[in-house]
């Protein structure tokens, strides 16, 4: 009989070889700490700005999309997190500068005790993992089976 494979789909970005996080669904929750840390550190910005400085601080190897990243500012907005007003007068069009709030400094606050035990916790489930892994079967009874 033979041996069945999951098949894995490719990653456009990464190739068939990375084991990247890009396929694993959506985890737009996690630009909202980005997004939260690169105002704490900025000071204030706009949308565009903190597009372009998000993926170096993304907690995945999956691209941010831009249309979640400002949906996560009109929330972080509305929960009082993050305050925008519009600038003009640059030569451009008029843009929306956003900077964090104290309510959005305490939020990072809790994001990062979150992402501490979220870390804690994907690393016991690695070494869980890793620690029950079964053998590798050598290629002779591979393809014998």
């Amino acid at each position: 009989m033979e041996d069945k494979k999951v098949q894995r789909k490719v990653c456009v970005r990464h190739g068939a070889d990375y084991p990247c996080s890009c396929g694993m669904g959506n985890l737009y929750r996690f630009v909202e700490p980005v997004v939260l840390l690169l105002l704490l550190k900025k000071g204030r910005s706009c949308g565009y700005d903190l597009c372009a400085d998000s993926e170096m601080h993304a907690l995945t190897d999956a691209e941010i999309d831009k249309a979640a990243l400002y949906r996560t500012l009109r929330q972080l907005e509305k929960n009082g997190n993050v305050k925008s007003i519009w600038e003009t007068g640059q030569g451009g069009p008029a843009r929306r500068v956003y900077h964090l709030t104290k309510d959005g400094e305490r939020h990072l606050e809790e994001w990062a005790a979150v992402l501490e035990n979220l870390s804690k916790a994907m690393t016991r489930f690695v070494d869980d993992v890793r620690k029950h892994r079964r053998p590798a079967r050598s290629r002779k009874k591979a393809s014998a089976a």
